[in-house]
């Protein structure tokens, strides 16, 4: 394993010439990479429906606990992220030194990549999964093991160890971005106990709360080498307001520390999350209201023939069965902005669900695009909407 100082991970990343100044690659970065260079939509008022943020926003008592701590937003604070730590942990029983919290969860899963992987340590996802990992990857210079998802859409963990015996890193997503489906329990157990010496599992829960499933949390309650993501940005509302949790043996949280160094959280965050901790029914409400607008979706999509992945989160996978990226600049010149594409699956695009409104604009504008050729759709969309980069090389 490599033990990366702070001071030995910045003279790593200014001499690497992939990347020279290590940001933060968020689901909103890759959103908002994939935009249009113009503002010139047809619609004033697009709708954003590509970075599977939740329309609800903060709750009314996290927006509130926001305006009574912004007026301390001058000066550190550290005993309130102590106490979200603690809030945290009672909750979930789990000791709160086995706890940490981030500005969301990318930043942990990247810091984990510099530590755990190098060129003799690969690092190992699905395909599709969310990729921010693989950036970081390419610091610490690691093979990209990417395996394809089973034919249920999940992890195959057995051609992940298979393709992998120099692991360093396993990154499991569960739910997985991009396909909304869950990997058993039991797969992820499996792996845990079987992976190669040494290595790391990494299971990324950031959309855990719009499912029934178990969490991984026990492994780590059980001192296995187990790192679990969360993060408030989904179904809490606050993905502007940057603040997540890494879950580990405090030994492996210390790394990540020492990688990080001195970043302290957002008071404004930090607020809002543990007011959203303290409402008991927050989670089971959004849920049921996701669900609920996800299920009129579905059946739409069914009457329509439109082929779709039956995702359990706040966004899905939809095959237009034509070049997806030529389908999202489309929608984005009616306002409407959809995303997006994997090398994998060119021709599926993710779609966020939003609110019953802004699904009901999609359906609307879907059905117009879909009633073009591709060739037409081409000429009618206008030349600003024809990034040349509209996500090719952004992810390998």
């Amino acid at each position: 394993m490599t033990d990366l100082s702070r001071r030995s991970f910045l003279r790593f990343a200014a001499s690497s010439s992939a990347v020279l100044a290590m940001p933060i690659f968020s689901e909103g970065y890759m959103a908002a990479s994939a935009m249009p260079q113009t503002s010139s939509a047809t619609t004033s008022q697009p709708i954003y429906i590509d970075a599977n943020e939740n329309p609800l926003g903060p709750s009314a008592k996290a927006r509130q606990a926001i305006v009574e701590m912004a007026p301390h937003g001058g000066r550190y604070d550290l005993d309130l992220t102590k106490q979200l730590v603690k809030s945290f942990s009672e909750i979930n029983n789990v000791p709160s030194e086995y706890v940490r919290a981030f500005a969301g969860s990318s930043a942990p899963l990247q810091y984990a990549v510099l530590i755990f992987t190098s060129p003799s340590k690969s690092y190992v996802t699905a395909d599709p999964s969310y990729e921010a990992g693989m950036r970081a990857a390419l610091v610490s210079k690691a093979r990209v093991v990417k395996v394809p998802l089973t034919a249920d859409y999940a992890h195959d963990i057995p051609a992940m160890m298979r393709n992998a015996p120099d692991a360093g890193l396993f990154y499991i997503c569960n739910p997985n971005n991009p396909s909304g489906t869950t990997t058993p329990q039991e797969r992820i157990d499996y792996l845990v106990a079987r992976k190669p010496a040494g290595s790391l599992v990494m299971v990324d829960e950031a959309y855990y709360h719009f499912t029934d499933m178990p969490s991984s949390m026990d492994l780590v309650k059980a001192g296995k080498d187990v790192i679990v993501l969360r993060t408030f940005s989904k179904i809490y509302g606050m993905a502007g307001l940057r603040c997540g949790f890494a879950v580990a043996r405090p030994e492996i949280l210390e790394k990540l520390y020492d990688v990080q160094g001195w970043n302290p959280l957002s008071t404004t965050g930090v607020a809002a999350a543990i007011a959203s901790l303290q409402e008991n029914n927050l989670v089971p409400e959004r849920r049921k209201i996701n669900t609920g607008v996800r299920s009129n979706v579905f059946e739409w999509m069914q009457k329509q023939n439109i082929s779709y992945i039956p995702s359990q989160t706040n966004f899905f996978m939809m095959d237009t069965k034509r070049n997806g990226k030529t389908v999202m600049a489309a929608m984005a010149a009616k306002g409407v902005m959809i995303g997006r594409t994997w090398p994998i699956w060119p021709s599926r695009v993710r779609i966020t669900v939003g609110t019953q409104e802004e699904m009901d604009r999609f359906q609307h504008a879907y059905k117009q695009v879909m009633q073009s050729t591709e060739e037409a759709l081409l000429e009618s969309i206008p030349a600003g909407f024809r990034h040349p980069e509209w996500r090719e090389g952004f992810v390998s």
